[in-house]
């Protein structure tokens, strides 16, 4: 099923009439499936891939772990790409690179203890595979449909805590980042690329909150500090979250509403995810103007003014970067 996806049309990104592209919208019947019982699924949809338990877990929890899905030596070779990405040995193209906070004034530390994050990799050869993998589509499409594509790539580095906590990354909905609906056509495949736990700052999540709507996001007041466009939701701290452990190898799917967020990383060694954010062909850009979306998007453009990019909107800027031209 999924090799027959396999084809990924790579677009021009100066293409003249791509930012005005509005795909059709989902109808009301993609959105909600019956299937045996009466029962009503709204977070997925009718394929046999999931089984029915695992259908149920996701719509009453938001998220779901499935083990050992992507194979080891694939993890080790974009474990090595990341490298030499971060190092210089190789060209990063248009991939964007974040730096630590911490580490903003100090010299003489590897590129892999500067580099928390690579976003964009949607055109580079090896990281790339990871968002066109046969056994991740085929959960991908239950719950986006067959129509694929692949809208947000990163590799998450979290490098050993200096003692400042800025490896953490506050309680946040990834919706937040997404100028698209709907929501329930969204999905994000996160891979854990070594054993992950609470030490070196696994996901944590709040189940069932994918039922709940998007939350003002905003910076946190946090001593030392917050890395660049980490918001966060307020309110929630004292609510017990769910501890998400995984080994090398497994993948957590979520749902873009669900609330989540990372520890700090108190070991000597560096912890790394791999994950895309994928979404129905069907999905519909809206303008985040005047909503709760909009700080992002003004943060975001100010960055692009900052490197010489003018008189582009959030939406604009989303869509030619964040690889949303890849059809999986």
């Amino acid at each position: 099923m999924a090799q027959a996806r396999m084809k990924v049309i790579f677009g021009h990104l100066n293409q003249r009439d791509r930012h005005s592209f509005i795909p059709q919208p989902v109808s009301s019947s993609a959105t909600v499936g019956v299937a045996g019982e009466g029962i009503k699924f709204q977070y997925t949809l009718d394929n046999p891939h999931l089984t029915p338990s695992q259908r149920a877990f996701y719509e009453d929890n938001g998220f779901l772990v499935i083990p050992n899905l992507v194979p080891h030596d694939k993890i080790d070779r974009w474990r090595d790409r990341f490298l030499d990405l971060v190092e210089g040995r190789v060209s990063s193209g248009g991939m964007t690179k974040m730096k630590d906070i911490s580490l903003r004034n100090v010299e003489g530390v590897s590129g892999e203890m500067m580099i928390n994050k690579i976003q964009d990799f949607v055109y580079d050869e090896v990281l790339s595979q990871h968002f066109m993998l046969p056994q991740v589509l085929d959960y991908v499409e239950c719950f986006t449909g067959p129509n694929i594509m692949a809208m947000h790539t990163m590799l998450i580095n979290k490098p050993p805590d200096p003692g400042t906590r800025t490896s953490r990354h506050p309680l946040h909905q990834d919706l937040h980042y997404f100028p698209f609906r709907p929501a329930n056509r969204i999905v994000c495949a996160w891979t854990a690329m070594e054993k992950i736990n609470n030490d070196n700052g696994c996901l944590f999540v709040l189940p069932g909150s994918h039922k709940g709507v998007l939350e003002q996001h905003d910076y946190p007041d946090w001593e030392d500090g917050v890395n660049k466009m980490y918001h966060g939701v307020r309110g929630y701290d004292n609510i017990p979250k769910t501890m998400l452990c995984m080994e090398k190898g497994d993948t957590v799917f979520f749902h873009p509403i669900l609330l989540h967020g990372s520890g700090d990383n108190k070991t000597k060694h560096f912890r790394k995810a791999i994950s895309c954010h994928y979404a129905s062909s069907e999905c519909e850009y809206i303008d985040v103007r005047g909503t709760s979306q909009e700080n992002i998007a003004k943060e975001v453009e100010e960055v692009a003014r900052k490197k010489g990019i003018e008189d582009l909107t959030y939406k604009f800027l989303f869509f030619s970067t964040s690889g949303s031209s890849a059809v999986v």
